[in-house]
């Protein structure tokens, strides 16, 4: 018998309306737009504006654009994993949450925080369900509302996140095709730098952590980059080392959409060139846990059945990690 991989049979994304441009920014912090787009590459982000939307109803458009495209009801999915650091509360589970709100009555799933390297640790984690055959539909998502948890007086984090979401459905292959190999790695000593420093058991919120405007993300961005730009780099690397792939094997690299910076180092350490990096980066910002599925969702029409394609992404805590996936379609 033919070994089962996960397969990604169908992707979709969602990005807000509302159009946060370095212009705008300009007005609310100390900033403009070539200080922003020297440093990160990103000319504009997406916004989810209005009263009572979470990082579901990010979650809600993607995930019914990819049941009409596979052709599949809500009813049909077994797992929901969904990758996020803005959930909607801090119980119940989003997943929960989007498993009511598109109908998937026979699904069971959990929430996964990895800050910016979800998506990939969800992506492997739903493949383990799929090959060990478990599940046959696994529904894998990565969106954060990443606005809800900006300062937007603080110039070193408003002018990086903005919102959106994607999602990919993971179905049995046995041609080869699929999630082939992953690399994942965490250092809880990376706390230090990328944290959101109130709200969590350590330090409840009081009327002191909000005058103190600790409910944001707070980074370090000197320490975080170079973290970011060695790791993100060593990681998309090691997995092609361990698989035997030469940088000419890869139709696409697909980076986590942080700085622009950080997704060169990788593509010159992979040896990937340009023209095969996707980058989207300068539209929407780093939407998180969104990125990588956002990614794959504007270049879907562009990748061919058997393409090999390479994920890396880097995270808060720190995690970081890489997924060789062979395109199934």
């Amino acid at each position: 018998m033919n070994k089962i991989h996960a397969a990604i049979t169908a992707v979709n994304g969602y990005v807000p309306d509302y159009v946060l441009t370095n212009h705008e920014l300009e007005t609310m912090v100390d900033t403009n737009d070539e200080w922003i787009t020297s440093r990160t590459g990103i000319k504009e982000r997406r916004i989810l504006k209005g009263e009572g939307l979470a990082t579901s109803d990010l979650a809600v458009p993607a995930v019914e654009g990819l049941l009409k495209k596979r052709g599949i009801s809500a009813e049909e999915i077994e797992l929901i994993i969904f990758c996020t650091t803005t959930p909607d509360m801090p119980f119940p589970a989003t997943a929960n949450i989007l498993a009511d709100k598109i109908g998937a009555k026979n699904a069971w799933g959990y929430d996964l925080q990895a800050a910016c390297s979800g998506f990939i640790f969800g992506l492997a984690t739903g493949a383990q369900f799929i090959e060990s055959g478990k599940h046959t539909k696994v529904l894998v998502v990565g969106g954060d509302k990443m606005s809800a948890i900006i300062n937007y007086k603080d110039r070193a984090t408003c002018i990086i996140f903005g919102d959106g979401c994607g999602a990919v459905l993971l179905e049995p292959d046995t041609e080869g095709y699929g999630v082939i190999d992953s690399v994942l790695k965490s250092d809880g000593a990376g706390r230090a730098f990328l944290h959101q420093k109130a709200g969590g058991s350590l330090k409840p919120a009081t009327h002191e952590t909000i005058d103190a405007m600790e409910h944001y993300a707070y980074q370090e961005g000197q320490a975080v980059f170079k973290f970011a730009v060695t790791n993100m780099a060593d990681v998309a690397a090691e997995v092609m080392e361990r698989n035997g792939l030469e940088s000419e094997d890869i139709a696409w690299l697909v980076p986590h959409q942080a700085n622009k910076r950080i997704i060169d180092a990788t593509a010159n350490r992979t040896g990937v060139s340009a023209d095969k990096v996707i980058i989207n980066i300068e539209r929407y910002g780093n939407t998180t846990n969104g990125t990588i599925p956002l990614c794959l969702w504007e270049w879907e029409d562009k990748f061919k059945k058997g393409d090999n394609l390479i994920l890396a992404a880097f995270g808060g805590g720190f995690t970081w990690g890489s997924i060789y996936l062979k395109w199934a379609y």
